[in-house]
């Protein structure tokens, strides 16, 4: 009975991994046009069906990862609802206003802009705002418009982390390995302005003679055509700089940041169905609720996995790899981190790391810490690399898509390549040295 108990979790264990690597598979490849959620949801029916997983289990894990899920209800309403107010397209007015006729200012604005919606609105929000405003804004401009749409999608994810709400990731990985504020400002703040700043620069020299003329801003509408209903976006205002407050307190006093974000929402959503800005079922539809299944099955499969003691097996590797050192840590978080994000996108790749750094708990706090930045960093920067890396990235190019402009999974790579490394390389050793 013994002999036949071993086999049957070797059984287990095989398929569990299976399933595994076939769901990861699929999420990098999209077969028969399948999105990421369905993906991962089958992947985790499938397990469920076998009994590799007990549904006690299941919905415990679920539950269990309740700030993640309200993060990203609340971040996405935040930004609908700031987009129903105008705000982003008076941020985008000013942008242009500020750079007096320079086509090389305006470009640098772009990049704080970015930065800006990125730091208090995540990385999702300034592809899927920013860009769409960026583009109509350069069209009527009459400015190159692939440089403008690259700053979108590379200060995306480049200023991901400069906040624990930048990125979605960083919810996810500090829910399992909490950092206070202070601990993530002094591993990921300085780190986070090198490489922006290193991102603009790269881009400035890539993009020299197209941003070298002037344009004039009269071809842009009034200004007071951006704003629909003047008290409403007022009232926006007032919300979003009471929320930037309330994340830095609770980021302090480690409280939870999804219920900062759903209060926010919920402020918002008032003062929008009070001044009828929107109904409830049309901001339902600006939502994208098919990334609360891609995050729901990605979480039971890791699950599944993580029983297995294959995550185990997987930080204890990683441990050794990194010689139990600081300096070892960041630099294999970093590297390994980054490649997976490029083959199976970051947010499976955040679940399974933070499933298997559990492992690494023994060692010296410099080494945890050092893995735990490397993995928000690597998650974080590493999708720049390639266009399936990041959600960011793929909505940025679906917007693209919409206005008949494709760029090429070999463009973005060139750009990517030049830039992505040297920004991994610069900002490891930064946050290294802050250990």
């Amino acid at each position: 009975m013994a002999l036949l108990f071993h086999l049957s979790n070797q059984v287990r264990t095989i398929l569990i991994a299976i399933i595994t690597i076939v769901t990861l598979l699929g999420i990098m490849l999209r077969p028969w046009k399948m999105n990421e959620a369905q993906v991962a949801l089958l992947g985790a029916t499938l397990l469920l069906l076998l009994g590799l997983i007990t549904p006690q289990r299941a919905l415990v894990t679920l539950v269990g990862d309740w700030n993640t899920f309200f993060f990203f209800l609340g971040m996405m309403s935040l930004s609908a609802l700031a987009e129903v107010a105008g705000l982003f397209d008076w941020l985008a007015f000013q942008a242009a206003r500020l750079s007096h006729n320079s086509a090389r200012r305006l470009f640098f604005n772009t990049f704080l802009l970015g930065s800006l919606i990125s730091m208090f609105l995540s990385n999702d929000a300034t592809a899927l705002i920013l860009t769409p405003i960026v583009y109509t804004l350069v069209t009527r401009l009459r400015l190159p418009i692939l440089p403008f749409l690259f700053a979108c999608t590379f200060i995306a994810d480049t200023a991901s982390f400069l906040l624990p709400v930048s990125n979605p990731i960083n919810i996810i990985v500090t829910s399992r390995f909490p950092l206070d504020l202070w601990t993530f400002l002094r591993l990921l703040l300085l780190p986070s302005l090198l490489v922006i700043g290193l991102n603009i620069g790269i881009f400035f020299v890539l993009y020299r003679r197209q941003l070298s003329g002037h344009f004039d801003l009269k071809r842009l509408p009034d200004l007071e055509e951006t704003i629909g209903h003047k008290t409403y976006f007022r009232y926006t205002c007032g919300v979003l700089i009471c929320v930037g407050v309330a994340y830095i307190v609770a980021s302090a006093i480690q409280f939870p940041l999804s219920l900062v974000t759903l209060g926010g929402a919920l402020l918002l959503l008032i003062g929008a169905l009070g001044w009828k800005q929107i109904t409830i079922p049309k901001l339902g539809q600006q939502l994208s609720w098919s990334i609360f299944g891609f995050i729901a099955g990605m979480f039971i499969v890791v699950q599944a996995l993580e029983n297995t003691g294959l995550t185990t097996q997987f930080g204890q590797l990683l441990l050794h790899l990194s010689g139990n050192t600081p300096f070892g840590a960041v630099m294999v978080g970093t590297l390994g981190s980054a490649l997976g994000t490029n083959l199976i996108n970051n947010v499976p790749m955040a679940v399974v790391l933070t499933s298997s750094l559990q492992s690494v708990q023994h060692s010296s706090l410099a080494v945890q810490h050092g893995f735990v930045a490397a993995t928000i960093f690597g998650c974080d920067l590493g999708p720049n690399l390639t266009t399936v890396g990041s959600l960011a990235t793929v909505l940025w190019l679906l917007i693209l898509r919409q206005r008949n402009l494709d760029v090429s999974s070999w463009d973005y790579f060139k750009v990517g390549i030049i830039t992505t490394p040297l920004l991994l390389i610069v900002g490891a050793l930064a946050i290294w040295l802050l250990l």
